[in-house]
């Protein structure tokens, strides 16, 4: 038994030690096989409603809390809320946000609130291992974490169905994202 934990240990060693996780840190071929691993993963989960529930729960609730947040506050009130995977027709829904009052100003907004997920995975990215010690642990769980958020960050079918509804609004922010960039730029 002291074999098997001396070579337990001698592992972690080796694995933790600088030049490794240097390695692996810098090496982008091993950040883009933990993403592939992990969505194979997702979906092989598709075959159960269990798996579904707790592979996508986190970045579901990220997802449709940021349809939630901009929908209430430009007005869209919302009225249905839902974080469990069903399944409708032949495909399965992880989660939905119903709205009310959707019009012209602001169902593009409401429909692609997740985009702003990418401005956060950007920030949690830049901040990470400034406060987070450097192990294959927590190195693994930052591509985990950057993996939901920003997998989640992408807008559904349907949002892309409901932010384009209203040409009147696509043109609208069309208009204020080029004054935008006409002023900064």
């Amino acid at each position: 038994m002291n074999y098997i934990s001396m070579a337990w240990h001698n592992l972690c060693a080796f694995i933790n030690s600088p030049q490794t996780l240097s390695f692996a840190a810098d090496n982008r071929f091993f950040i883009i096989l933990f993403v592939l691993i992990l969505s194979a993963l997702r979906r092989a989960s598709y075959t159960s409603m269990i798996a579904i529930a707790l592979i996508n729960i986190p970045g579901t609730i990220l997802h449709e809390c940021a349809h939630f947040v901009v929908g209430f506050i430009l007005n869209a009130r919302p009225t249905s809320f839902s974080l469990f995977p069903h399944k409708q027709g032949d495909v399965y829904v992880t989660g939905s946000v119903g709205f009310r009052n959707l019009h012209f100003y602001n169902a593009l907004p409401s429909a692609m609130a997740p985009l702003l997920l990418l401005w956060f995975g950007y920030w949690f990215n830049g901040y990470f291992f400034s406060h987070i010690h450097l192990t294959i642990w927590t190195y693994l769980g930052y591509i985990l974490l950057q993996c939901i958020i920003i997998e989640n960050a992408l807008p559904s079918s349907t949002d892309f169905k409901v932010a384009f509804k209203y040409p009147l609004g696509v043109l609208l922010y069309l208009v204020i994202l080029i004054a935008v960039l006409i002023v900064c730029f």
